[in-house]
This record gives structure tokens, sequence and C-alpha cells, in this order.
């Protein structure tokens, strides 16, 4: 871009910057250049890593040791086996009832629920080690907070004054005393005599002191979407509680108190008509009332007097509501009879009324004495809860409530994924994680109406009805009679540790405080849909819901009929089980329950609900028992209360299964015969007397029992697998019996074989609810052989099929949720907790309940040679990988026949610590679509690898005499490699992302567990068989670039790169790099060596393995230059600098000589960095802009930047080196600005860390085109990590709660490091950076109240302390540079770069901490080089005055003291050098102008004590009293002064822009003999214009400043292409004439600094001219366009510029299509004859 201003492309570029562009693209690696296109580079075939173990072992005497030791010592085994207590809610585990013996299934079930989980930690992790403290304000110092963010703004701002009115009544004269003001304070040691070294030293010495060692602790973290390497940890195994709500019941009144009443509560779902939770029954009676049945309540536990219940809601919506139903004593009379009072009559009446209810209280008395324990419905009312959930957001909710539960999560989105994959594994499934507490109000409810209960009316379905009803109109309340009332109740927000509460069970939960009178209850939820959650705890309860009774064709009279329930034992009487919950206000448990009573009716409805706590051991003996009964409610002499008028049961095992479900059963009417239990009562043989039933044996009696049990399964293929699996565990009597079959001990091994294959075809709601105790049955079936009927049985194969049709169900569920890795959550959490074989247990003193001690399934190996039950005892002890499985395998292929006939192992022994054999083998032989699904899913199967692998080698410690070479047999190696070649060969598959990802963490394991060596060369084969495979460059550095970023992330990831063996302590030399062939004093083999370090060699790949591998894909991501490959390289650069951050955070590599190490093993970066010099992108375009030096853009944009008057003419044009690339060099794609900046602050971090001495060498053996590559690397740094100063978006300060969090634990708590950088990593992907320099305090639009001013603060210090540090690096580099061009005397190439890149860094804005620094080094370049930079580099010099005055007008009291010290210093060395400094005082007094001239905020006080300073500078020299130099700064700076005071003038004008413009005219009319003078104030004028957008007025101030350097060129040269002065400027404006008044009497050209600057040349002529074009253009005046562009066209012609001459003719020719479309058009509407002629604007 910055060509357009040229002649050619190179023609104003230096020699040495010109070559580093040509030579961009030929300086390439060491190892090889990339091809074009998607072809493989020649380097990208991975090399033979080196032999590890074997190497380590030769090597340990030329180990560094201890660095070695303080990385972790290469531990043997870094992976941990702890045994985690399991977490229980509840104070003492659920477990079975004592001193029963439990069957197999149920002890199996007991000892899941109970056993602590096994977990597999690592020993160091990287995000969970204890670290030191990292607290950025300790890191940094107070002192140095306290002027590091004072910033430096370059662009315009208001700078505070001094005094409030020093503006206005400051002098206006030019003879204005500088004297009369107070100097600053002076540098002290500025004019002693010290030595060039000894300058540096200082300088050193104080750049060191105060440094943050960590600099990407204050680097934004990269985008979480690349960090595929963080494997989430799964939720924890536990027990489901959906949304959790609070009803507190508070009263419960009628109008007359007369008799107690009893509510029971429950939740009802009338879209799906399902009750979804479980009876909760609470009495609200005065101690008064509840007196009247002392008879009926000999003890009242307290669990029984809760009056708040806590409900769970799994799936909440607009239809469920909260039904209470009232019941009371049963008394005579139909329920509208004994409601009636209720209706008619009113505590507060006096009189009769008072008489009446003393009456009626009486009666109510005597009926509870006498009929106590009988109910009656009586009242109903319910409560909608549509207002206490938010509804419109519950769709969008339910999702993530469903993720949570271990339904379908929001799996679409990866972002959400990942931030749900972060969360802590501890987050317990409360509301307040699955449902936003925000939605969900507490609410106190005072209800004063209540439904009367309607006799015929009382089921189930009838009560949906009323409610659907009652949701659709108040009709309801006209239909049916209404009791008027109080209910006064409080719904809200179950708390998330809510003291004194019971289970349903009735166990109670943590916290439970012993000084509570009435608990709190927990309501079993029925959840309308499925819930796949696995049990965890114990839980056996049976419902049982008596529904309707049909007895209207009994032939004795039994109208008020109650039934009698039951559990019982045995048939005898005082065999009934208190097992059944009891109501409110009784004991807990009781012998029998009786359901409420419907006055006269001879088929009544029930609403009942039966709980009972099933025991743990179940016989045909138990059943429920029925009594139906006639109750009296008028006494009779001598008649009982109850008259029995029917029996009925039903046993609760049929064929030794739970019966559950609906049932119509007959009634006996007689006494029931002995052993009826055994039989169901539809099914009872003939009898003798024979039983009488009503109506004929017929069902009369409806009723449901369902169960909630994690001991039954109610799945019948589960019942199998678990019935046979245990006959082979125990004693067992063939044959068995097995719901409708006999099993007989001949078929038993087909049957178990059919059930394990048919396990799959199980409902999926059993199966994930039983899912640990299947797997754990079907591994331990894999891996032991049975011996059945004499016979060896194995079931080997059948259970590893089964396990991988399980496996696919429930990856191809779409109930069930994945992590963002494609990880079913179910199995993750099975594998990472539960997983285990029987013989790894934990160490002794860690045993579990006594009934469980005894494990029935062993292994054979010698750990576990104990008794073993009888059928096991039979086994011979031989392989699972029976060679029948080859029988069966009839289609197997030649390559599994190959594979088979090489893993007979004829003679050895299986054992628990031989699973990891059996389950290799058996994944490398299976077939067709199991083997299509294995690899599909092989993160599981690998993860059971090495959980099992890990615990073997925790069981059996042989670490002394078990080297990692001798663990595992060659045959599992075999199979391991086969593995991975299968794996490798799937990743072109639809699933290849996440199949790529299990295959690199499985390798990630093993590099813990196996031989290091051989884990590498699985590495290199899949590298190189995927480079075989894939197509697409793109696609196959992508997935190489994941696959290397989780092994990456390995904690010990140094070691194994064999970090320590950088330097001098390599193997083998590296071939010499390019660079050292080029370099004249490389010539010894050290040069060479240090040269090769900074080389991607094949020694290098070889030795540090995985860091070669990783540069490898980097290299070729930036090389390349195929489509999508910016997303790739993107990849690249966030994995190396994830790796880099860790390296900074980790506080084992806090120490300096260790970071050393570390930063010599990423030097081949700094190669691969500057060989992508041409494709970085360019941030000092906005830096230049600023300051008047950017570039203009493609045509299309030039003509909004044409409004940009900023110097960029001539910037341009004079040879602008800020440019880094030139537009005629081809190029690979340009980096994105993020990915930029990323590999830019790796660079620093190399350059921070790395040995200084090392980097010095370096630098001084490399060539100048080199070192000139480096410094453009520096410039495009310094722009990049400029503080910026923007202003704070609404965008940018919506950040989510993560990013709060992190802050505040990161910068006020101080934690760990480490753990601050994974904290970072939960930041969302997408999120701009959450340390983005964008962020300053004292924005005025902070609009979020989320993000508080102290975290505005904080974001401002860290990226303030993140700008400061690189700048720093930057500068330590350009000291370096320096020391080695003095050393190597090629300063010519070198110093006017280092200048550049300083200048740039004056230009953007800086800390007072840096530019401390900076001036100091400008100082000491100065005094070492000043004779070069003032004859050589005229133009930076020029650049640097306008830098160091525009910084001597800082309100910054320590930013002046440094400038005016540099500026003093800049002019007495460019005296001393000349003996008169001419041109110094011209550029200084032309950047003042300029200054002035554009800055209309600009404060000429602070400038003007700066001046005062200098001249107190030049009085107190003693050494210069003697020269004209004290009288040549003071004549400087009175002309200074002066300037100033036009300054002042324009002030006066500031409103009124015709003033200010006529001013500015006559002040650059005063600047006649001085031509650079008169250019800086046209251009001044030129910029005022353009802000008012008077485009003509801009050109034509513009086209006088080209007349004038016209004049200059016209007296320098005699080219018959250039224009003869000011005269052929005439056609565009006549008073252009005043410019030929320079002439040789005024002044002689190129002598005392007159017309040197960058803008007296053909470029900067060229410039000038092409910016009027664009502002006449801009402005209309199109005619005049031709004018100027008559000028231009000659210059471009003569240097055969013929791209700028392309673009000059289409800019003519849109001005000529502008002529005719709008003067002509124009002329035919105003029907006028002749030409519109486009008057010439006259600058006046």
């Amino acid at each position: 871009p910055l060509s357009c201003w040229l002649p050619c492309p190179c023609f104003l570029l230096s020699d040495a910057f010109s070559i580093t562009l040509m030579n961009a693209i030929d300086w390439t690696r060491g190892t090889g250049c990339a091809s074009q296109g998607s072809s493989r580079p020649s380097f990208y075939d991975a090399v033979d890593p080196l032999d590890f173990e074997g190497f380590l072992m030769m090597q340990l005497n030329n180990l560094d040791s201890e660095l070695a030791h303080e990385l972790g010592d290469f531990p043997e085994d870094d992976l941990d086996v702890v045994f985690t207590p399991k977490e229980c809610r509840t104070l003492q585990p659920s477990m079975p009832e004592d001193g029963v013996e439990l069957d197999s299934h149920v002890r199996d079930c007991v000892q899941t629920y109970l056993r602590d989980w096994l977990i597999v930690n690592r020993k160091q992790p990287l995000k969970d080690r204890q670290e030191k403290p990292h607290d950025v304000h300790t890191a940094v110092g107070c002192k140095r907070f306290c002027c590091a963010f004072i910033f430096q703004q370059t662009g315009p701002r208001h700078v505070p004054t001094l005094h409030e009115d020093t503006s206005r009544t400051a002098p206006a004269s030019c003879d204005f005393d500088l004297r009369s003001l107070q100097p600053d304070p002076r540098l002290e040691n500025l004019l002693r005599h010290v030595s060039a070294e000894e300058f540096e030293r200082q300088n050193e010495e104080a750049r060191r002191t105060n440094r943050h060692a960590e600099l990407l602790a204050l680097y934004p973290s990269v985008d979480e979407e690349d960090a595929v390497e963080i494997r989430p940890v799964p939720d924890r195994p536990k027990e489901h509680l959906g949304n959790r709500i609070l009803v507190k019941l508070q009263s419960l009144k009628f109008d007359i108190e007369i008799e107690p009443l009893f509510a029971c509560i429950a939740l009802y779902d009338i879209k799906e008509r399902k009750k979804i939770s479980e009876n909760f029954h609470c009495d609200l009676n005065p101690d008064s009332l509840r007196g009247f049945l002392r008879s009926h309540t000999p003890s009242i536990d307290p669990s029984t007097q809760a009056r708040s219940a806590v409900f769970s809601v799994t799936y909440p919506s607009s239809d469920i509501y909260l039904v209470i139903k009232i019941e009371k004593v049963l008394q005579q009379g139909e329920i509208g009879d004994c409601a009636e009072p209720y209706m008619v009559l009113k505590e507060s009446e006096a009189g009769k009324t008072k008489e009446k209810i003393e009456k009626l209280k009486a009666q109510a008395e005597s009926f509870c004495q006498r009929l106590g324990k009988y109910r009656m419905p009586f009242a109903w009312i319910p409560i909608s809860l549509t207002n206490f959930f938010n509804v419109s957001t519950l769709e969008r909710e339910i999702p993530e409530t469903e993720g949570l539960n271990g339904r379908k999560g929001s799996t679409s989105d990866k972002k959400a994924t990942l931030l749900q994959a972060r969360r802590l594994s501890e987050r317990s499934l409360s509301s307040e994680d699955n449902y936003p507490s925000s939605n969900f109000k507490t609410i106190s409810l005072t209800l004063s109406t209540f439904f009367k209960q309607e006799g015929d009316r009382l089921s189930d379905e009838d009560l949906f009805k009323f409610l659907a009803d009652f949701k659709r109109s108040s009709s309801l309340q006209r239909r049916i009679k209404t009791l008027p009332g109080t209910l006064k109740l409080e719904i809200s927000p179950a708390p998330e540790n809510l003291g004194y509460c019971l289970t349903p069970e009735l166990l109670p939960v943590k916290p439970f405080p012993e000084n509570r009178s009435r608990p709190h209850k927990e309501i079993l939820e029925f959840p309308i849909r499925e819930v796949y959650v696995p049990h965890t705890i114990y839980r056996n309860l049976l419902y049982v819901y008596p529904q309707r009774l049909n007895f209207a064709n009994r032939p004795a009279s039994a109208r008020n009929i109650t039934i009698k329930i039951q559990f019982m034992c045995g048939e005898d009487p005082s065999c009934a089980m208190p097992v059944i919950f009891g109501k409110s206000s009784g004991p807990e448990f009781v012998q029998e329950i009786y359901t409420a009573i419907t006055y006269h009716n001879k088929s009544p409805d029930f609403y009942e609900e039966v709980k009972i706590k099933l025991p743990a051991k179940l016989t045909e003996k138990h059943h429920l028992l029925f009594t139906f009964y006639h109750i009296s409610c008028q006494p009779k002499q001598g008649a009982s209360v109850e008259t029995v008028v029917g029996y009925s049961w039903l046993p609760i095992l049929l064929n030794d299964r739970l019966q559950t479900g609906h049932y119509c059963l007959p009634v006996a009417l007689d006494k029931l015969p002995f052993h009826y239990s055994i039989h169901s009562p539809e099914k009872v043989p003939s009898q003798t007397p024979p039983i009488k039933w009503v109506e004929g044996h017929k069902g009369v009696f409806n009723i449901e029992v369902q169960a909630v049990s994690s001991v039954h399964t109610q799945d019948n293929h589960l019942e199998k697998f678990f019935t046979l699996c245990h006959s082979l565990e125990s004693q067992v009597t063939f044959p068995i019996r097995l719901m409708d079959q006999k099993i007989t001990e001949a078929t038993l091994e087909h049957e178990l074989k059919l059930s394990i294959i048919c396990l799959n075809s199980s409902r999926l709601e059993p199966l994930v609810l039983f899912l640990h105790l299947v797997l754990d049955k079907l591994f331990q079936l894999a891996v032991q052989p049975m011996v059945i009927a004499g016979q060896t049985a194995n079931f080997s194969q059948f259970a590893f099929e089964s396990v991988v049709a399980i496996v696919n169900s429930l990856h191809n569920s779409k109930d069930l949720s994945k992590d963002q890795h494609g990880r079913n959550c179910l199995l993750a959490s099975y594998v990472y907790y539960v997983f285990r074989l029987s013989n790894i247990s934990p160490w002794a003193g860690a045993g579990g309940s006594a009934i469980l001690s005894e494990s029935r399934y062993y292994t054979f190996g010698r750990t576990s040679a104990v008794a073993v039950g009888s059928k096991l005892l039979q086994s011979r002890v031989i392989s699972c990988s029976n060679p029948d499985i080859t029988v069966t395998q009839a289609a197997t292929d030649e390559e599994v026949k190959s594979i088979m006939s090489s893993k007979v192992r004829e003679g050895s022994q299986i054992s628990g610590e031989h699973f990891h054999e059996e389950l290799a083998l058996q994944m490398v032989v299976s077939t067709g679509m199991v083997r299509e699904t294995v690899f599909k899913y092989a993160w599981f199967f690998f993860e059971l690898l090495v959980r099992y692998i890990s615990g073997v080698l925790y069981q059996v410690d042989e670490k002394q005499d078990n080297p990692r070479r001798s663990r595992f047999s060659d045959r599992f190696k075999d199979d391991i490699t086969t593995i991975v070649s299968v794996v490798t060969s799937e990743i072109e598959s639809e699933q290849a992302e996440k199949i790529n990802i299990s295959l690199a963490f499985f390798l990630y394991d093993l590099l813990s567990l196996m031989d290091r060596g051989f884990v590498f060369n699985l590495i290199k084969h899949y590298c190189n068989q995927l480079s075989n495979k894939l197509n697409s460059l793109s696609t196959l550095i992508s997935m190489r670039l994941e696959f290397l970023r989780i092994l990456c992330s390995h904690e010990h990831y140094l070691n194994l790169n064999l970090f320590f063996m950088t330097s001098a302590s390599a193997p083998a030399s590296p071939s010499p790099s390019l660079s050292s062939q080029n370099s004249s004093s490389c010539s010894s083999f050290q040069d060479q060596k240090i040269a090769g370090m900074f080389d991607l060699s094949s020694e290098y790949r070889q030795q540090h393995f995985l860091t070669g591998l990783l540069f490898t894909e980097l290299s070729a991501a930036l090389d390349a230059d195929s489509e999508g490959i910016s997303k790739v390289q993107k990849k690249a650069v966030s994995a190396i600098l994830s790796l880099l951050s860790s390296h900074d955070l980790d506080p084992r590599c806090s120490k300096k000589e260790v970071k050393i190490k570390i930063a010599a093993l990423y030097l081949p970066l700094v190669g691969i960095i500057l060989d992508s010099l041409p494709q970085l992108h360019d941030f000092t375009s906005k830096t230049l802009i600023r300051f008047g030096k950017g570039r203009t853009g493609n045509p299309e944009e030039e003509q909004e930047s044409a409004g940009a008057i900023n110097q960029n003419v001539a910037l341009a044009i004079a040879g602008n080196q800020f440019s880094l690339r030139s537009s005629g060099i081809s190029q690979s794609a340009t980096l994105g600005p993020d990915t930029t900046r990323n590999l830019l602050i790796c660079f620093l971090w190399i350059m921070k860390n790395a040995d200084q001495n090392l980097i010095q060498k370096w630098i001084a053996d490399l060539p100048s085109m080199q070192l000139n590559r480096i410094l453009d690397l520096l410039f495009i740094c310094v722009s990049c990590f400029e503080y910026k100063v923007n202003k704070v978006s609404t965008q940018a300060l919506q950040k989510s709660r993560d990013v709060k969090a992190r802050l505040e634990e990161a910068l006020l708590r101080g934690e760990g490091a480490r753990g601050e950088m994974m904290k970072r990593c939960r930041i969302p992907a997408g999120t701009s950076y959450s340390l983005s320099p964008c962020l300053l305090t004292g924005s005025q639009e902070v609009v979020d109240a989320n993000v508080t001013k102290a975290e505005l603060d904080q974001e401002a210090l860290i990226s303030g302390n993140l700008a400061t540090e690189a700048n720093l690096i930057i500068l330590d580099m350009q000291e370096n540079i320096i020391q080695a061009s003095f050393a190597a005397e090629c300063r010519d190439n070198l110093l006017g770069g280092v200048l550049k890149v300083l200048v740039n860094s004056l230009g953007c804005d800086q800390s007072t901490t840096y530019l401390t620094h900076c001036f100091a080094t400008l100082r000491a370049l100065i005094a070492k080089f000043g004779d070069f930079l003032f004859e050589e580099e005229v133009e930076q010099c020029a650049d640097l005055c306008q830098r160091v005055l525009h910084h001597c007008s800082s309100s910054i009291d320590v930013t002046r003291t440094q400038a005016c010290a540099t500026l003093y210093l800049l002019m007495r060395y460019s005296f001393s050098s000349t003996s008169n400094f001419a041109r110094v005082k011209m550029q200084v007094t032309m950047s003042l102008a300029s200054l002035v001239g554009k800055s209309p905020e600009f404060n000429e006080e602070f400038l003007r004590r700066s001046l005062r300073t200098i001249l107190a500078y030049a009085e107190e020299d003693v050494d210069m009293q003697a020269t004209p130099f004290p009288l040549q700064v003071e004549e400087l700076l009175c002309n200074l002064n002066s300037i100033l005071s036009d300054t002042v003038k324009m002030r006066e004008f500031q409103e009124d822009p015709e003033m200010l413009m006529d001013l500015m005219y006559r002040i650059a009319k005063g600047y006649q003999t001085s031509p650079d003078l008169r250019l800086t104030w046209l251009q001044n004028m030129a910029e005022k214009h353009t802000k008012r957008k008077c485009y003509t007025e801009a050109a034509m101030c513009l086209v006088h400043a080209a007349a004038l350097v016209a004049e200059y060129l016209s007296m320098l040269e005699d080219h018959s292409y250039l224009p003869v002065g000011s005269v052929s400027f005439q056609n565009i404006s006549s008073n252009v004439l005043e410019e030929s008044a320079v002439s040789d009497d005024v002044l002689s050209p190129d002598e005392d600094g007159i017309c040197s600057g960058r803008y007296f040349s053909e470029s900067g002529l060229v410039g000038l001219l092409e910016q009027a074009a664009e502002l006449f253009s801009t402005g209309g005046l199109y005619e005049t366009v031709n004018e100027v562009y008559k000028i231009v066209i000659p210059i471009l012609e003569a240097h055969r510029d013929f791209r700028k001459l392309t673009l000059t003719h289409s800019k003519l020719q849109k001005a000529f299509d502008s002529i005719i479309n709008k003067v002509l058009v124009r002329q035919g509407s105003t029907s006028k004859t002749g030409y519109w002629v486009v008057g010439k604007v006259l600058l006046s």
C-alpha cells in the first residue's frame, strides 16, 4: 500500500531494508522449504525419536540432576490411585435392615452404592498442584504501580494545565522572558563525563530492576475453543435431585374449630395426568383438638410432626399444581352434611350459634374417641405453581437442566458445552445449579376458599378433570360447594444446605442440628419422564394405591367401607411387619393402615397412598394383605365398630421377581385358608371347604403397586442377567426357575450367553439406573473363566461385545448428554469414579460394612489366592482368550486370523492383572460392527485400560524391580500398536476429530505408564500414517495440532523433551544453519552450534521430540497457502502460547536457571517467526496515521483516506521504512491480528527468558540482513503492544461472571498462578480479551453495572503492565543489537533501524516507566553514535526531534525531565560533531510548528517550562560555556517561544475558524524565507481545512506546498519532467506564484540544514500533488484534478512506474466521468446554452 506513493516499489527504500524485503521469501529454515498449495513440506514427516528409557540410562551421569529434580525427577509412576470416600448426603448411608442375610444381588447393589470411589490422580497435575501465591500487585511492587500507569497519550486530548487561568493570562508577545519561569528538576549526572560502556551498564542495571518475572501472567488467555487439552472431570455420580421447592404450612383454620383436621399435600401434572410426588402428611391442629385423639396415638415420633416439605421437580411447567387435601375423623353423615356447619356457622357469633358450636364440638370429641383411627374426605384446594416458575424461560432453561441431570444437553453449542464441562465436579444437582434461582420467587400465600370433596368423585381421574376446569376458568367454584377457611403457607426455593431435614426414608440429612423441634421432609418425586441418572444410594420403597372397590352385588350389607392394608411376612396375624410409613402425629412406622371412608357407599373410590419400606430380603411368604371392613358410625350395644366383609392379598414376588403394576383382585368373603399367600388370588387352587368369593371370583378390587427401588430392576433382561450371574457365585439347586422358564445346569452357559447378548435390548432407563452394576458384572465375566457342569465356559467375547453394544446405545441416545469431546457423561463418570476389578482394593484399614467384606469374583493372581465359591474352585487357571473364539468367528478376515494366531497364549495365567491384555486383545480381534463401534468410541476402552493399569501398578508395588521396559509383554505392546494404527485409520470418518482427541489422551496417559520411547514411536507412526491418509493440508495440520496439543499438556512435558539437554550438554551438534554459513564471523564450531540452536534441525526434532513435532506443524501452517489455513495458523500459535503460559505460571519453572533452559528449548521458534515476518499483520499503520505517517489503503479506500491530510504524503513518499512489505513481493496469507499478537508475545517471552549472553553471541554472529529483520520484527512488536486508550465500549464491558471471578481471585486474593491460568481457561470462547487494552478507567461509557470501577482498574493495571514489560523486552533486544553493531562495526546498516524502532515507541502510548528507560537508551545512543546519527540519519533525527519535543509538553514531571535531558543532549552532541547545529535547530523548530499547528489542545505552559529547563542545562553546562553553543541554544529557545506565542493567538480565535485560518496564513507568510517552516505551516492549514471539510481550500494549501518543493528541486536539478518552479502551477492557482520568492538570494540549498527534510524530493512532490488531487476530487473540482495530474504524470513516466500510472489514469477517468454525470446533466436540467465552466478557487 505504501508504494502507491512511489515511482517504483523500492525507489525509496534503504539498501538494507530492500534486501530484507527481497530476501523475505528466500531465507528458509534449515530443515527445508514449504511447497505451495496442499503438498507436504519436505520436513513434514516425523523423525525417529530417541530410545528414551535407554538414553536416560546412558546419560544419567551427564544429566543436570538438580534441574531434573526441579521438574519431578522423572517419576517412574506419576499416576496415583486414591480411594475417596463416596459423598453421602445423610449422616449415615442408606442400608438394608440389620440382621438379615442378603442374597447376592442385593449385596452387590449395596456394595456398589457404598464402596469408595477409585480415582486415578496425577501426582503433580498442573491444575491441582499447590502453588506459591502469585499476585500481580506484589510482583510489581507499590512503587512500580505508582508510576507505571501514568500513560502518555499521543492523540489529541485535553491536557490539564498547571493553573486554570494560565492559557488566558500567558503573554502573547515573542519577548516573553523564559527566565521568569521555574525550571523542572534536572538529571543529576547528565553533564558528567561517563564512558559509553559505563553509561550502557547503568542503563541495563536500571532496566533489570523491578521487572515482571512472568510475562504471560499479564497476557490475555487464548480463545478457549482451541483448548482441546482440557479433559473435563466428569460429574460425580450422585442422587438425582430436581428443582427443589420448600413448602411451609403455617396454619389451617376454619370459621369454627370443632374437630381435628389433617392435611395431605402432593404435586400433580395435569398435562401428563400424573401424580408427580408422594404424599406429605401434616398436622396443623392446636394441642386442644389434637388431644381428642390421644387414645389412638400412643406415641408421636418427631419425624411425623413436620410442617414443611421439600418437593423436587425435574421438569417444571405451567401445568403443575400443588393439591392440598383435608381429611377429618369419620363421623355419621355424608360429606355435605358434615361440612354444613362450616358453611353456615362462625365462631365469632354469640348466642345460639355458640351453643351449636359447643354441641358440635362435643359430638366431634365423641366420634374421635370412638372412631379416631378412621378418616373421611372433607375438602381440598389446588395451588398453581405457574407463578413460582418463570414459565417464559422454561423452554430455554429446561435443556440445560436436562443436560445436568444426565438428559440431553445443549451439545450443539460447543462453547456452552465447554463451560458445562469446566464446572466443578462437586456441584450438586440442586435448584441453584439446575434452575436459575432468579426464575423462582418466594411467595407467602393465604388461601380462604376450599372445595368440598364429592363422595362419588374422589379418584385421581376426577381430580385431573377438576384441575383442568380450574385452569381453564373459575366456573369450578360455581359448580362445587366451597368452604370458608384460612390456609397460610410459604413456597420458596429450597436452600442447598437445609438444616434438620429428613430423606424420603427418614434418614437425617447433613447438617442435622439437634436443637430443632420440627424437621423438614424431603418428598420423593415421580418424574413425568425418564431421568437417566444411575442409582447411587440404597432405596427400596413400595407404593400401594387402592383405587376402587365394587361391593354393589355383595350379598350382605357393607356401606361404610375401609381397607386395612398390611405387609405380611407370613400368614399368622402376628406376621404383620412394621414397615408402613406412618402419617402425621404418630409413629414413624406402623403395621397397618386404613383407607378413608366414604359414608354409605358400596362402591367407593380411594385416593390413599401407602408407602412401604421393602425388606432387603424378600421371600415367597411376603405379601400384601387387604382386609375389608364395614365401620359402624352409630354406637350399638355390644356391637363391634369393625365388621370384616372380605379379604384379598397380593404376593410380593412372582417367580422371584417383584410384582408391580395394576391389578384387579377378587375378594374372599371368608377367612383365608392356610398357605393362601403362595398363590395369587386369581389362581388359588381348589380348597376344601371352598372359598366364597364376591361375585363368583371376579375381580372387584382395583389396585396399583409401584416400586422405587435401586435393588429391583423391574426389567426382564436385567433380572435374567443378574440372576444367572449369581447362580455362578453361590450354591444353587438346579434347575433354577427364572420367570416362566426352568434352567438346568446343562443349559446355564447358553442361557447366560443369551442374557449377555440381550442386555442391550433392555429399556434404556433401567439400563442406566443399574449401569454401574451391569458394567462391573460384564468386566468380571470378561476376565473370569468359569466351570459349568465340568466344562470350562468362556464369556469374554460375549461380555466384551455386550459392553460395546451398551456403549453404542448410550452414545446414540439423544436423551443423554456428552461432553465437548463427545464422551457420554454417564460412561465417563463410571470410568473415572466407579470402575475397578475386585483385586484393586484400598489398603488395610479402609474396609466397609461387615456385610460387604466378602467378594465373590476373584482374580487368579498371586495376591488373591483365597477361598472362592464352589463353582469357581473348579475353574482351571486358563486364559479367557480361549481358542474357541476363533471357531465362533466364522467370517474372520485374514488380518484377524493372523493376529489371532499370534495371540494364542498357551498356558498363560489370567488374573485381574491381565485384564488390560484381555481388553486390548478383544479390541484387536473384533470384527464387523463391533470393531467399528469399538474404535468409534475408543475413548471408553482407552480409559478403562489406563485406569486398570494404574490400579495394578498401585496395588503391586514393583517399581524397583519392574522398570517401564519390562512392565508389559511384547504381545500387549503389539496389540497397542495395532490399536493405534486402526484408530488412526479411522480418522477420516465423520467422528474424526473426536477419535483423534481420544487417541491423543490415550497416548498422553501411556506416557505416564509405559516405555516412553515406545509411546514416542506410536506418536511418530500416527503422524506419518495420518500424513499419508489425509489430502487436505489444513485438515491434516489441524488434526495433528490438536493431537500434539494434548500430548504437550503433559505435566512432565519438559522432561519428556529433555529440556535440560539444550545448549552445551546436547548429545549431538545440530547442523549449521544457513545464517551461520552466511556469517563471516561465525567460523568456529561453537559459533555454528549457537546458530544451530535457532534452527529446527532433524537432530533437534529427534532429541526434543514433542516440541519438534509442534514446531513442525507451526512451520508447515505458516508456509501453507491452502484454503482455511488461517484458522489452522491461529490454532498452531495458540498451542505454543498455551505451553509458554503454563511454563510461566508453573512454580517448578520459577527459578531463573530453569527458565533459561526452557527458553533454550524454544529457540527454533525465533527462526520460524523471523521467517514469517512478511506474513505478520502490520500493526504500524494506525500508529503512524496518528502521527501523520500512515499509508493510504487500496484504491477503493483512497476516497475516504483523502480526508486524512496527516503527513502520509511525504513520508510515503520519502522512503517510509515503516512499511514491512513491498507490494511487489509474493507471500503466503497474512496472519490475523490476534494470531500475530500471540506469535509476537511468544517471541518476546523467549527473548526475555533466554540466556542473554547466548542471545548476544547469536546476534553478534548474524549478518546485517538478518539483524534488520529482527529490527523489523521489533518495530511491529512496539505497535502491537502499545497501550490502547480507547473508550470502554458497552460490548467490552458485558463480561461473563467467570471473568469477574477470575479478576477477583487472581488479583485480590493472590491465588496460585497456575490456578489463575486454569480459571482464565474457563472464560467463554468468543469473549473479547479479558485483559484487552481497550479498557481505561475514567471512561464516560461505563454502562454495565456488573463491571465495577475496581474491576476496570484491575484490567487497566494488567494491560498497562503488559505494555510496559513488552516494550522493555524490546528495549533489551535493541541494546543487544547496538552492542553487536558496535563490536562488528556494521553500524551503517543497523543504527538507523534501531533508531526507527525507538522513535516508533516514543510515538506510541507508553508508561512513564518505559519512557524513562527509553530516553536513557536514546541518550546512550546519541553519546555513542552521535556523528553517524546527525550525518546519515537525517530523517530519523527529524522524527526523533518531533517525538522528544512532544514529550517535553507532557503534563507529567518525570516524562518532561527525561525528554528535556534528551533534547538538550541531542543539541549538545550535534553541536560537538559539526560545530554548529543548524540542522537540529531547523528540525526542532519545524517539529514545534507542526505540533502547535495540529494540536488545538496543545498546552504551551508545560512546553515553556521544558524550554526553561533546557536553558538551565545550557547555563549550567560548564564545558560548553567557552563556545557559542549556549547563545545558539538561547536563540533557538527564543524562536520556539515566539512560535508558542502564535499558539496563544490561535487559541483566541479557536471558535472563529475564518480568523484562525487567516492567522495561520499570516504565520506561514512570515516564514517566506524558511521553506521548511513554511511547508510545515501549509500542511497544518491543510489539516485544519480538512477537519472542517473545506476540501478545496485544503487542496490549495497542498498545491502551494508542492510549488514550494518544485522551486527547491528546480534549483538543484534540471530535469525536463520536473515542473519549472511555481510557474508550472499557474493553471491550478495564480496565487501560487508567491512561492517563487524562494530563490538563490534567500537560501542556499542543502546548506545549514535548509530544505533537508524528506518532503523536498521528487517522491515528496508526487505525494503532495496526489493528495491535493484527491482533495479536489472530494471537493467536486474535477477539472482541476486533471491539471494536477498533468504535473504528476511526466514524473511517473520518467521513473517508468506503470503501476502508479495505471492508478493515476483510473482516477482521471473517474474525474472525467464525474464531470459528464454531474456537470452536463446539470446543464441539461437548466436548459442553458454553453458549458458549465468550473471556476478556479483562489487562496485568499
